[in-house]
C-alpha cells in the first residue's frame, strides 16, 4: 500500500490510477492523517450475476435446455 499527500495526488493522478489498475492501493493522507483510499473496481462476473438471479427467483431447468423450451414453444 502506498500513501501519498493531496498536491503529489493531484499531480500525479494518472500515475496512481496505474498503479491501482494493477492491483495496488494508494492511500491520498492530508498533513499526515489519512482521508482517502484508491482502490480498483471489482467488476462482478457473469456466473455471480446468474447465481444471484437463480437464488433469487429459485429458477430450476431441471435439466432442460433453453433450446429445448425455445422449440417446444413453437410446436
Amino acid at each position: 500500500m502506498k500513501t501519498v499527500n493531496v498536491h503529489e495526488a493531484k499531480s500525479t493522478l494518472s500515475r496512481l490510477l496505474e498503479d491501482v489498475e494493477r492491483g495496488e492501493t494508494v492511500v491520498i493522507a492530508r498533513n499526515g492523517q489519512p482521508v482517502a483510499e484508491l482502490t480498483a473496481i471489482v467488476k462482478p462476473t457473469l456466473t455471480a450475476g446468474v447465481a444471484a438471479v437463480r437464488a433469487r427467483h429459485r429458477v430450476s431447468l431441471a435439466g432442460v435446455s433453453v433450446r429445448e423450451l425455445i422449440d417446444e414453444g413453437r410446436r
